[in-house]
């Protein structure tokens, strides 16, 4: 394997990791900016309040992507143990 080959190897594993990893930190993201909003005003400051709705968000985002993150996980491992050969 050379510099290029790795670089784009590197590249594709951040890409793949941006991508499994999105939905789950968009959901928290949101759910923590209107948990936010609703604290700043209502002027309730309780830590537990703004972080149960962000893990049960991110936990729902979770299990209704967990099928889509598995085969993108899957199907990126599959193609390194496939170009092994190739780089022998």
């Amino acid at each position: 394997m050379d510099v290029p080959e790795a670089i784009d190897l590197g590249r594709e594993a951040m890409m793949i990791t941006l991508l499994i990893s999105a939905p789950v930190l968009l959901s928290g993201m949101i759910v923590g900016l209107a948990v936010g909003l609703l604290q700043a005003l209502t002027q309730i400051q309780e830590q537990t309040v703004a972080f149960v709705p962000k893990i049960v968000a991110m936990v729902l985002a979770l299990s209704v992507t967990l099928p889509w993150v598995a085969t993108r996980m899957l199907e990126f491992s599959a193609e390194l143990f496939r170009q092994i050969p190739e780089n022998l």
